[in-house]
Parts: C-alpha cells; sequence; structure tokens
C-alpha cells in the first residue's frame, strides 16, 4: 500500500518507519522546515505533500500525526482520499481548552475551572485576586513549555510569583496560557482509537511521567515517559466517566485517529484536563512495542470506517525518552548543539531493536553499516520501549536497554512506573479505577 505520512514536527514520525517495515512504500511530509534533516537514509522525503496526491492515489493511505491538519483532512476525506489524523473539530477540542471544557461538560464529565489568558499581566491580576491553587498550561503546542507550572500551595502564592518573575520577557509575556484550578489526585488518562463512527482496539489506560528528574522533581517537560496498558473492559471506571462519553461528539465531527483524555481522580470523581485528538508523544511509541498487529491494517480500518480486532501484548507497557540538552526547553546556544553527534548502539539484538524509536535521528552508510546520528537541535532523540506482564520485569528490560545506548549528554528518567508501584496503585484500587486481582498478579 501506498502511504503518504504528512507530520508537523514528528509527533510520530517514527510510524513511517514502522509502516515500511511492514512493506509499504511510505513518502514523508514534514511541515516544520527546520526538522526536515531528521529520518535522512531512514524514510523517504517529500518537499511538497500536495504533489503527491496522485502518487498516492485513493487507493492508498494519507496519515497525519499531529493537530492544525483537520480543515485538509475534512476536505481530503470529501473528495474520497483515505485520511487518518483526526479533524477540524478535533483540533479545535485539542487546541481550544476553553471550547474542550464545554464538551466535557455538555456530555457530562466532570471539570475543574479553566481560564485563557492571551497575556501574563491578566493571569497575574486573576491569581492575586482568586486565591487557590492553580496549574499553568502553555497553550501554543510547542514542544518548549517555559511557561508550565504546577502550583504547590492552595493559596497560588507560588502561581503568582511564578508569572510575574516572566512578565518581563518580552518573548512570553503575550504568550497564550491558561490556568486550570488544580485538582489533588492520581492523573491517569484513558485513550481509544476511533473510526468515525464507532471504537477500535481495546482501551489505553496510561500514566504519564511529566517533570525532568525522577519522583517529580524539577521543571516540567512535554513528558518524560509513559506507563500504560491496554484493556477490553468496557465497565472500566475511568472509561465509563470520561473518554467513552463523547463518542456522540466524535461521530458528530467526523473524527478518525487516536483520542485521549487526561484526567485526575480521587475520590469525589474522576475531572478531566484535557483531550489530546491526535496520535500522542510518547504514547505512540510505546503503541509501537504493544501491538501485535500490522499497524497498516488498523490505520486502513481507521481510515475506512470500519471494525479491526487489535492484537496487542498484555501486561504492562513503558516508554521512556532519551534526551539532550537543550531539551526541555529548547533554547538553542551554538555551544551546547549535538547536531550531527554519532549514536553508538553496543551489541544489540534484533529483539533490541524493536524496541527503540526515532525522533532526530538520521542514518549514513559506513563499513560498518548504519551509522546513526542526532540530526536536530531540539534534544528528542529517541524512545526506549518495554512490556511485560510484570512491571518490574518491564523496568529492568528498560534499564537493560538504555545500558547499550551511548551519545554525550544524553539524559532520561529511571523511574517510569515507580511511582505507580510505590503508591498509584493502592490509590487507584481503592478508588475502583483499576482492578485489584489482575494488578496484583502482574506487579512483582
Amino acid at each position: 500500500m501506498r502511504v503518504l505520512f504528512i507530520s508537523e514536527d514528528l509527533i510520530a514520525g517514527d510510524l513511517a518507519r514502522i509502516l515500511i517495515q511492514e512493506g509499504h512504500s511510505v513518502k514523508l511530509f514534514i511541515r516544520n522546515k527546520e526538522q526536515r534533516n531528521n529520518f535522512e537514509g531512514i524514510v523517504p522525503k517529500i518537499d511538497d505533500w500536495k504533489k503527491e496526491l496522485s502518487w498516492v492515489g485513493k487507493e492508498g493511505l494519507i496519515v497525519f500525526d499531529d493537530v492544525g491538519f483537520g480543515k485538509i483532512q475534512n476536505g481530503l476525506r470529501k473528495k474520497g482520499y483515505r485520511v487518518v489524523g483526526g479533524s477540524e473539530q478535533g483540533d479545535r477540542f485539542e487546541l481550544d481548552r476553553e471550547y474542550g471544557q464545554e464538551i466535557f461538560k455538555k456530555y457530562g464529565i466532570q471539570t475543574a475551572p479553566l481560564k485563557d489568558f492571551d497575556d501574563l499581566a491578566d493571569a497575574l491580576h486573576f491569581v492575586e485576586k482568586d486565591k487557590r491553587a492553580w496549574v499553568v498550561k502553555q497553550n501554543n503546542h510547542h514542544y518548549s513549555k517555559k511557561l508550565n507550572y504546577v502550583g504547590a500551595l492552595r493559596d497560588g502564592r507560588d502561581v503568582a510569583s511564578f508569572i510575574r518573575s516572566n512578565i518581563g520577557n518580552p518573548h512570553l509575556r503575550k504568550e497564550r496560557i491558561s490556568l486550570h484550578q488544580r485538582i489533588f489526585g492520581v492523573e491517569i488518562a484513558a485513550g481509544r482509537f476511533f473510526n468515525g463512527n464507532d471504537w477500535v482496539g481495546p482501551i489505553c489506560i496510561n500514566l504519564e511521567h511529566t517533570h525532568l528528574f525522577p519522583n517529580n522533581i524539577g521543571p516540567l517537560t512535554s513528558e518524560m515517559g509513559t506507563l500504560a496498558w491496554y484493556t477490553e473492559n468496557e465497565n472500566n471506571k475511568l472509561w465509563k466517566a470520561t473518554t467513552a462519553k463523547i463518542k456522540p461528539y466524535l461521530q458528530e465531527i467526523g473524527f478518525k485517529g487516536y483520542i485521549d483524555i487526561n484526567c485526575i481522580v480521587n475520590k469525589t470523581g474522576a475531572y478531566a484536563l484535557e483531550a489530546t485528538a491526535r496520535f500522542g508523544s510518547p504514547i505512540i511509541h510505546l503503541q509501537e512495542q504493544l501491538h501485535i498487529s500490522p499497524w497498516g491494517e488498523l490505520l486502513s480500518a481507521l481510515a475506512d470506517g470500519e471494525k479491526y480486532s487489535l492484537k496487542y501484548r498484555k501486561g504492562y507497557g513503558l516508554v521512556t525518552v532519551m534526551a539532550a540538552p537543550p531539551f526541555p526547553y529548547g533554547d538553542i546556544d551554538k555551544s551546547d548543539l549535538l547536531t550531527g553527534t554519532e549514536i553508538f548502539f553496543d551489541r544489540m539484538t534484533k529483539k533490541d531493536w524493536e524496541s527503540v524509536h526515532f525522533e532526530e535521528v538520521s542514518a549514513r552508510h559506513s563499513k560498518e553499516g548504519l551509522q546513526y546520528y542526532i540530526s536536530d537541535n531540539r534534544g528528542y532523540v529517541l524512545y526506549v520501549t518495554s512490556s511485560d506482564r510484570s512491571l518490574r520485569k518491564a523496568q529492568e528490560k528498560t534499564h537493560k536497554l538504555i545500558r547499550k545506548i551511548f551519545f554525550p549528554k544524553m539524559m532520561y528518567r529511571e523511574d517510569i512506573g515507580s511511582k505507580f508501584l510505590r503508591e498509584d496503585k493502592e490509590t487507584l484500587k481503592k478508588l475502583g479505577y483499576i482492578k485489584q486481582d489482575w494488578h496484583d498478579k502482574y506487579l512483582n
């Protein structure tokens, strides 16, 4: 099958590589010109996706990996092309947080107060007046998360101080942010594939790890890793309280792709924080690990509005981000760039390679074979995944593989899943969000 893969900034670019491995003919378009040096020698790339419509035809598949293409997606579908990736209203559902909260409320999903601001001075005035704990969220869908902050003090003093310290920065003052009232509890999400008419495959329960350092210390990043598992239990409490409820909305907007709702759960319920109406990163790389069924078949079913029985690995899955400076903020200091630096993989087995997923990586041929190197300057280098019936064994597999990978200044967390083992598992069991028998059986 011919696949035209259209990406903004390589959220799921590695999936194009997987589709080639499955035997498909793939052409990759990267809209962000600054990132077009990635995947050299790995995936065939193009400079103008519109010129390739005749190549992919209406029998082929067009895959979008990010929001911002919704209007284009709707237009292509009307012309008869097979398209996966979302829809115009799906884009708004994610990018316009206030609108997203309205949709949650319309379909009976609990929310917490949220307000958008286009000027930090207005946000500061609001926090100083409304003395509660708030979460600051940057709204530009950009990899730099300088203005993301989770308030710790219940009267909001720390949030006010954080906003006040950034007002003097002319690059940040007019940055669009959301203030979301902080709900204390366990952060957990439920996601699933949707084919325009119905759900496809199992439910994906996942827990993000967004702080830079272990034990949730340090600045917030886009994400350092994720713990996830699949379940076919349609009566799952989290699923029924959140993502399952928006099925009529997804049908109405013609959504075809992956949808995820991130929540905070506590004894008073599940509070929806935000929707991800696209392939998520790094969860898409973990799904590459967990799926047994071919991706070409799944994506075709989504585009065609068909049912599909997705075969997957049971148990826990882990994905860990392996990053380098200037991650996590993206500020470019020319003295610190690693572009062109070689990545070394030592004593890798064929099975090891199935658990390595690229983002800012390219390859050149050498006498020893393919030599991989860092090909961008944002620091999102690659991802390592693992899966096992035992969460501890999945962690061991991850650590063992990471020790076979070498590049300068690499950073990663070794505790992905540890907080779940240490405390979240028991809390979620008491609240009824996970089944006690399944998780007790496979944790050790």
